[in-house]
């Protein structure tokens, strides 16, 4: 029982915002890398002014479609939130508005890019996987189908 509610308010956080582009601060990256309660959290780091980020994102919702037990999909835009309506506009026409969603909401987006990856750059598109034992993986650039694998 105990570990049902865990789950209830882990999953609380990224359910109240499914489908809604919601600010992401320093305080609320902590919540984002908790471990799922099962399968694998996959947290898509893309901006408006990349050349392979809608690609990539339109790979990952096609990836949790086929595994929606197991994949929970978040897209953070690492464009401020001041763009909320530039970057909903670009989630809609990749038709990923129904997932939850984040832009950066910090005067400084190292700080958050940092917080998220220590090991990132800031380069998007950017994959950050968190598996249910905490253990994570991160994969920048393009993604091949050997490492959309990967992200299973």
């Amino acid at each position: 029982m105990k570990r049902l509610l865990l789950a209830f308010i882990c999953l609380l956080p990224v359910a109240a915002f499914a489908g809604s582009l919601q600010p992401l601060t320093a305080t609320e990256v902590p919540t984002l890398l908790l471990p799922p309660p099962h399968g694998e959290r996959i947290i898509a780091l893309w901006s408006l002014d990349c050349a392979y980020c809608e690609p990539n994102l339109e790979a990952l919702a096609a990836l949790q479609r086929a595994h929606p037990h197991d994949i929970e999909l978040l897209v953070v835009a690492t464009d401020s939130i001041k763009q909320r309506d530039a970057v909903e506009t670009r989630l809609r026409q990749m038709k990923l508005s129904g997932y939850p969603t984040r832009a950066y909401a910090e005067a400084s987006p190292e700080r958050i890019n940092f917080l998220l990856d220590p090991n990132w750059g800031g380069e998007t598109p950017r994959v950050l996987v968190i598996r249910v034992d905490g253990s994570r993986l991160g994969i920048s650039g393009k993604l091949t189908s050997v490492e959309l694998q990967k992200l299973l």
